[in-house]
């Protein structure tokens, strides 16, 4: 990625030493990723303010111009991690997990299958949703002994199944409004499948090993349908007003978090019939404050321009999206143009999940499971995800072939001179989450 250089060290701007030395404290004290997200993003705030400026805009006045920028995107994804939270509580308690037992195989195949169901609810749904449905599910599964390994594939098959989708992932949302064809982004299910039978076959494996799947169901298991009724009318909220919107007044969910806001007046509105576990906010606000923060820094970051577009670079784009918001990621190619549209969906889409704060599925889901806040222990038990990734974008390349859009480029005026294009893209909707 090019950037602009201000103050530099051997080359490299300062803002980028900051922000890795963020990244790095996150996987090494992985017990205070809170305290150390916040840190970071004061002290890359503070040196912007003394030092640098924000999209060429210096002090106060430049900070306020970025927090403009951000604002609907970070309103969004606190509205969304807050309120699947409190969705995934009342989809445990709807008993439905409960009863799954009865319908999956008893081997490592019954794990797999619920895979393929987070995959399948993804391409359609929010992923951080997916996320927390899936965690559900496994904690009744496997009564709570869930391999890490096995955590790392739920974050992946929620990523994969709405990186071919474009209700189903924020960056390809984006895709569809900036002008790409649905049936562009639907290439990457291309790769996400076979992604899928990797990542899936070998976490399932993981899982059975260190946890068999229960057998049967509970004597007297029912399903208590007020609770999945709330569960469907929160989700049904949420895709009608991205769909809606999408389609008759783009322009509002770029200036409002209309999603986040669909989501909890579905929540107020059905508090009366079942009313939620508001003990889990503290924590779900917690883990939601850590990804603002890491999307903030992100944001400060003085990139101009991609490098040219191929399709090395749209397989690089997947491993820098492991560690940095691929909203600008996407944000900046639309602007670029001359992407395969289907290549960059999958690797912004799926890269995320090979770390655990890569996608907001991902820091979703480690409020469910703590232990997976640990970068180290991620990258061991869920090794298979970058295989899966890599042999997934093969198999793409290899089927389809590269074949760049060039009539396809974001139609914004120009950033001003010396203005990163990271702040100065357009602000996008965020339908779904990253």
């Amino acid at each position: 990625m090019s950037m602009t250089t201000g103050v530099a060290v051997l080359g490299v701007p300062v803002d980028f030493i900051l922000f890795g030395t963020t990244l790095l404290g996150v996987a090494l004290f992985h017990h205070h990723t809170l305290k150390v997200a916040l840190i970071g993003l004061a002290v890359i705030a503070l040196f912007k303010l003394v030092w640098g400026d924000f999209s060429g805009v210096a002090g106060l006045a430049g900070l306020g111009q970025l927090l403009g920028h951000e604002w609907v995107t970070l309103a969004n994804l606190l509205g969304l991690l807050l309120g699947f939270a409190l969705l995934a509580d009342h989809f445990e308690k709807s008993r439905i997990p409960a009863i799954l037992p009865d319908y999956l195989p008893d081997d490592w195949k019954g794990g797999f299958v619920m895979l393929v169901l987070v995959f399948v609810i993804s391409s359609f749904l929010d992923n951080i949703a997916a996320a927390m449905i899936g965690g559900s599910m496994a904690a009744v599964l496997y009564q709570r002994r869930v391999h890490i390994g096995f955590l790392a594939a739920i974050v992946a098959a929620s990523n994969a199944g709405g990186a071919g989708s474009v209700v189903g992932d924020t960056t390809t949302t984006m895709l569809w409004i900036g002008g790409v064809k649905p049936l562009q982004v639907f290439e990457a299910y291309i790769a996400a499948v076979p992604a899928l039978l990797i990542f899936g076959i070998i976490a399932a494996r993981q899982q059975h090993a260190y946890q068999p799947i229960m057998k049967d169901s509970p004597q007297g298991t029912h399903i208590h349908w007020a609770r999945l009724g709330i569960v469907a009318v929160i989700l049904l909220s949420a895709v009608l007003a991205n769909v809606t919107f999408n389609l008759t007044q783009p322009q509002v969910l770029a200036d409002w978090p209309v999603i986040g806001m669909a989501v909890w007046g579905a929540i107020a509105i059905t508090t009366p019939w079942r009313k939620p576990n508001w003990a889990l906010l503290p924590d779900a606000l917690r883990g939601s404050l850590f990804l603002l923060a890491l999307v903030l820094c992100a944001a400060m970051m003085p990139v101009q321009h991609l490098p040219p577009a191929s399709w090395p670079s749209a397989l690089g784009l997947g491993f820098v999206s492991a560690v940095f918001d691929n909203i600008p990621l996407t944000a900046l190619a639309l602007r670029q143009g001359g992407y395969d549209w289907g290549f960059l969906a999958y690797a912004v889409g799926f890269g995320g999940s090979m770390v655990w704060f890569g996608s907001s599925a991902g820091v979703a889901l480690s409020g469910m499971y703590p232990e997976a806040k640990s970068v180290g222990a991620w990258l061991k038990g869920g090794w298979h995800v970058a295989l899966a990734y890599v042999v997934g974008f093969g198999v793409l390349l290899a089927v389809l072939g590269w074949h760049p859009d060039v009539q396809i480029q974001q139609a914004s005026s120009p950033a001003p001179p010396n203005t990163p294009d990271l702040i100065a893209a357009p602000a996008y909707p965020l339908s779904t989450t990253r």
